[in-house]
């Protein structure tokens, strides 16, 4: 048990923890999703659709905005407690009718083919290393079953072609197209308009002025 008490009534409660997620994927694997010059650029450059009604988000929004004009804090509850992974899978297993998924982030469809099929075999990164690389840190996983798990494919071999056709539903492309897409030449953050200088620079003040450092995890 735990007491914690919030000094702002304008508050955000995040799951993020340093228990499960204190290991990071190299920005040219996952970039910022923040970077608006980034996404202009490469809208500007392959898009078809006008996205006004597209919910974007900027970070100087969340870091800067929301933080220091309109006072909102964001609590990491986790990180107050001794937070380990298979006790509350455990729990949650007990106390609902839920099932954990097969690995992190497959709650959603498309997550689960982009971290367990399109980056290991387009970009060959296998997402459970930096997962299975947290657990280890925090001692909820040896290294030699890390290495077990990571034998095993990062996909379900037997139902990856129902998610392809999924996938291309819902992108309104052919499975042929998305075969194509794994031809072209790779590209990477640093290939378009970017922001990085910047966000290195604020990663530097904001780690001085309360702490925090990439992923905001502190």
């Amino acid at each position: 048990s735990f007491s914690y008490s919030f000094s702002n009534l304008f508050s955000i409660l995040n799951g993020a923890n340093i228990a499960s997620e204190s290991v990071l994927a190299p920005l040219e694997i996952l970039y910022w999703g923040t970077d608006m010059t980034q996404i202009r650029d490469i809208l500007s450059k392959f898009g078809s659709v006008k996205m006004k009604t597209y919910p974007f988000t900027s970070v100087y929004y969340h870091k800067i905005y929301l933080r220091y004009f309109k006072g909102i804090k964001v609590h990491k509850l986790l990180n107050y407690i001794n937070y380990e992974k298979q006790n509350a899978i455990n729990l949650l297993s007990e106390l609902y009718p839920w099932k954990p998924y097969p690995q992190k982030h497959f709650e959603s469809r498309f997550t689960k083919f982009f971290e367990g099929y399109w980056l290991p075999v387009r970009f060959g990164w296998d997402m459970r290393r930096i997962q299975f690389s947290s657990l280890i840190l925090s001692n909820q996983l040896t290294r030699e079953e890390a290495l077990k798990e990571l034998k095993k494919s990062p996909f379900n071999r037997e139902t990856i072609n129902e998610d392809k056709k999924f996938i291309c539903s819902k992108l309104g492309i052919t499975l042929e197209e998305l075969e194509n897409y794994k031809k072209l030449p790779k590209k990477y953050y640093f290939d378009y308009k970017n922001e990085k200088k910047i966000f290195d620079l604020g990663e530097k003040i904001l780690s001085k002025l309360n702490g925090t450092r990439r992923g905001g995890f502190i």
